[in-house]
């Protein structure tokens, strides 16, 4: 978990295949669930709407066993997902400064809380009211800065290992994690 592109949707991916695990994206399942965009739900719907239907799917994937699941930046704003990805799983919150994501993040038009005058403001707000639901919800958390994937794939597995979630060799018995 992590506020916009923190990275989260990418280290799922690279984690889950270092693991031989599935890789679930929740905005991809809300997405096929909605047969629109996130942006276009939003924007037709509103965010209290979109947050019902992200609340249920998060419920659904975090039943799922030995997955890697990809949560949405706004996951944690709901006390349920909270619980839910908390008490189910392992959760991994990719810290990254407003600074650091509005570099990478200026040029991007979809996402939808983001499409604003001032978006590192917005950033400066998002990290205000979610870091501390972040580290709420976090079993580990891992401060993004510069290093690279692999660099922070290496990290989460040491973690896992270190606190004895994974196995230290083979990876054998391989847990859900969410990031």
């Amino acid at each position: 978990m992590g506020l916009p592109g923190s990275g989260k949707s990418t280290v799922g991916r690279h984690l889950a295949r270092r693991l031989q695990l599935p890789c679930l994206d929740s905005d991809h399942a809300i997405e096929a669930r909605l047969g629109c965009s996130i942006r276009e739900y939003f924007e037709r719907e509103g965010e209290e709407a979109f947050r019902d239907v992200e609340e249920s799917v998060i419920d659904e994937l975090t039943l799922k066993p030995q997955v890697v699941l990809s949560t949405g930046g706004g996951a944690v704003l709901r006390p349920a997902n909270r619980q839910h990805l908390h008490e189910r799983g392992k959760v991994i919150y990719l810290k990254s400064t407003p600074d650091e994501l509005f570099r990478r993040l200026r040029h991007d038009v979809n996402r939808p809380l983001l499409q604003v005058a001032d978006p590192l403001t917005r950033l400066r707000d998002l990290f205000a009211v979610r870091d501390p639901l972040y580290r709420e919800t976090a079993h580990y958390v891992l401060e993004t800065g510069r290093p690279s994937v692999a660099t922070l794939i290496n990290m989460i597995i040491m973690q896992l290992e270190l606190a004895g979630v994974l196995p230290t060799a083979e990876h054998s018995s391989r847990p859900e994690v969410s990031n």
